[in-house]
């Protein structure tokens, strides 16, 4: 079974389909409205149920996915860990100087050279060095055609422990405070399993072991996808047309056994939840036009925008995304652009939680 996103659109004053242009994403957000802390307990936080055939929407609180979701369904969850990525530390001048860690690069030593987004970028050209502790330096090696560096890790031991060590959890600019103890846990799904983002797959934060336990007992299939989350995901659309728009890749995996299970829960004709945009991108990378889903492993870079036709995702569990973003034009995707857009200022009349630690929305 596939979904279509194909709706009736409005054409815009240019003449060109609502939806089409990036300018088409953009809504108003009060300051206030952007969460800076998570709630307790994490499926504590609200719900807002979208339907799309009528229209409709339901508050309700996000434990409530228990009693949404039949057993027989599958549940897909990105099973990615976030690392501590964000690296703070000091100039051979004695300025200031930021390194986000965006994925390693086969260069040398495991763990050794990596992609990164560096903060002056003006003054930490190829050669030089920054200090993050006693013992580990950052040399900055090269310039990547999308203006990104190519860095090296020195550090006595292992480079992953040094990371561990000193780094901080890479929390998104628009939470504006520091990393404190509580967000190395919080700002991580409790079903992470390998390192390898930047950011947290955020959909997921709102799952607790208990209710992941409660879903299993109740013959929900829980079935695990990984994509590493990169940068690139939450880079601005700067031009209106978003076909000019590029993705940078990200690496993800779909497996033999997920596939096969996958493949087994739309046959015997249950349906299949995604838990966040970058589950349903791996998703949708792995399912062919037959809607069968193949093993993946590899990266993707894929740009899922009106119109769409959805092979493998029936049912969509997001948070709510940044203004004239790739994930806002996503959900869009999914659910038709103008019912999108006018839950989005349903949850803003209605004080809901937005972005990372925010609250979410069930996509039916």
């Amino acid at each position: 079974m596939t979904v279509s996103s194909d709706s009736v659109q409005v054409a815009s004053p240019e003449g060109s389909p609502k939806g089409s242009r990036t300018s088409d994403y953009d809504y108003e957000l009060p300051e206030a409205r952007i969460a800076q802390h998570p709630v307790e307990p994490r499926d504590a936080s609200r719900l807002l149920v979208v339907d799309r055939r009528s229209g409709t929407l339901t508050h309700r609180t996000f434990r409530d996915v228990l009693s949404l979701i039949p057993d027989g369904d599958a549940l897909v969850l990105n099973t990615t860990k976030v690392f501590r990525a964000r690296l703070l530390g000091h100039r051979e001048s004695g300025g200031p100087a930021e390194i986000l860690l965006l994925r390693p690069v086969e260069h040398g030593a495991p763990g050794t050279y990596y992609e990164a987004m560096i903060h002056p970028g003006g003054k930490l050209r190829p050669g030089r060095t920054v200090t993050i502790a006693d013992g580990f330096t950052v040399e900055i090696m090269d310039t990547t055609p999308r203006r990104t560096r190519i860095v090296k890790l020195h550090t006595a031991g292992h480079p992953l422990e040094a990371i561990e060590t000193h780094g901080h959890v890479p929390l998104p600019p628009y939470i504006e405070r520091a990393d404190e103890a509580g967000d190395e846990s919080r700002y991580q799904t409790v079903y992470a399993d390998q390192a390898g983002s930047v950011a947290a797959p955020t959909a997921g934060l709102h799952f607790t072991d208990e209710l992941i336990a409660a879903l299993d007992a109740k013959g929900v299939e829980r079935v695990p996808v990984l994509l590493h989350v990169g940068a690139g995901t939450f880079r601005p659309v700067s031009d209106d047309d978003p076909s000019l728009h590029v993705m940078h890749e990200e690496w993800c995996e779909v497996t033999e056994e997920s596939a096969h299970r996958l493949n087994a829960v739309r046959a015997r004709g249950n349906k299949i939840w995604v838990v966040g945009t970058t589950g349903v991108r791996t998703l949708e990378t792995a399912t062919g036009e037959d809607g069968i889903v193949r093993a993946f492993r590899g990266e993707t870079n894929i740009f899922l925008r009106p119109p769409y036709t959805f092979r493998g995702v029936d049912h969509l569990i997001t948070n709510f995304h940044l203004p004239k973003s790739t994930l806002v034009m996503l959900v869009a995707a999914f659910a038709g652009y103008d019912l999108t857009m006018s839950t989005y200022r349903t949850a803003v009349e209605m004080d809901y939680r937005f972005y990372s630690y925010g609250d979410a929305m069930a996509i039916i």
